[in-house]
């Protein structure tokens, strides 16, 4: 088998094997989930969603056909002695040997840039959560994905929730904005995606730390290949301080889907029904602005009982469980 690097943001070719691969994955790893959409795929193989270097490499077998890919990611600013992968290997060819030697090649690709932990995320019960154990990686926390039918929270059921959490928000109003954060708000947007690092994660794991310049980054890509953004925050009336935020992407390859990015308040703000009060006027505003959007997914992490709270009462109901399955390289042998 040879394994080669490739450049995704100019060889189509090569790019659209790997898109093939993971696409015909993804009914058997990740069935409650929509497809994968090409244009999606290819931003966050060639840029992601930020500035961290990446190498994207195909497998292929004697004849030249494509056996396997992976995508292998360096973070430069948080857990720098850390790697994460995105592994596949088409379902007819697995169980040959193929993801074991694309491991194996990986792994020694990590540690030759300094890592020494390497992961990547898997459904419970799936194959890629069984490669994980027969290899020695340990599994993470669980992160629990769940899907919100529209059907499920009719207008009438928000417009009971929104007046439920108002009794509690006295002294905050809302805003709301399409597309990227404006410039006035981006400080505050920053604090408030750092407000989640107390939230249940990996041991070991840095959270990200950001600020203006990366979340400008993140939406501009983002929105290069086809999210478009609806946020919706609540502002404290007396100090004009973001106190909580909530963003829904739609992305344009997926119809009838929407996907439920951050959703956070500032410690100094909570216990006034800010998130449930956010989340339930974004899907008031999805409504008229994507009205096709027929269901919400979210993800959280096990332990994280408050925003499952929310959810739950919102009308999310579990579909999957995921977890980061981590490789200690200096354990591994070569």
């Amino acid at each position: 088998m040879h394994i080669e690097q490739f450049d995704p943001a100019s060889d189509a070719d090569r790019l659209k094997a790997c898109y093939d691969i993971v696409a015909a994955g993804v009914p058997i790893d990740h069935p409650n989930l929509p497809p994968w959409p090409l244009e999606s795929f290819t931003g966050k193989w060639t840029r992601s969603y930020d500035s961290a270097p990446m190498e994207a490499w195909l497998a292929t077998d004697e004849s030249g056909e494509p056996a396997g890919c992976y995508l292998l990611r360096l973070p430069d600013k948080e857990n720098v002695t850390r790697a994460r992968v995105i592994l596949e290997v088409p379902p007819v060819r697995r169980r040959t040997g193929i993801g074991s030697q694309l491991l194996a090649h990986c792994a020694d690709r990590a540690r030759q840039e300094g890592r020494t932990h390497l992961s990547a995320d898997a459904r419970d019960g799936s194959a890629g959560a069984g490669f994980g154990e027969a290899v020695g990686a340990i599994a993470g926390i669980p992160e629990v994905n769940r899907i919100l039918d529209i059907d499920d929270a009719p207008p009438a059921r928000l417009a009971e929730l929104r007046a439920e959490a108002e009794q509690k928000a006295v002294g905050y109003s809302l805003l709301s904005w399409p597309g990227p954060t404006p410039k006035e708000h981006l400080d505050q947007v920053a604090e408030l995606n750092n407000a989640i690092e107390d939230a249940p994660h990996n041991e070991g794991v840095q959270p990200t730390r950001w600020d203006a310049q990366r979340i400008t980054e993140m939406e501009q890509h983002s929105i290069a290949y086809g999210i478009s953004l609806l946020t919706v925050a609540a502002r404290n009336d007396a100090t004009g301080e973001l106190a909580a935020l909530t963003q829904i992407g739609i992305d344009r390859g997926t119809p009838g889907w929407g996907f439920q990015f951050l959703t956070a308040v500032l410690a100094a703000h909570r216990g006034y029904r800010l998130g449930l009060l956010v989340k339930v006027a974004n899907l008031e505003q999805l409504a008229s602005a994507d009205p096709s959007v027929r269901r919400i997914l979210t993800g959280n992490a096990g332990a994280n009982r408050y925003m499952i709270a929310i959810n739950e009462l919102i009308g999310f109901h579990v579909s999957d469980i995921y977890r980061s399955w981590e490789l200690d390289l200096t354990a591994l042998s070569r």
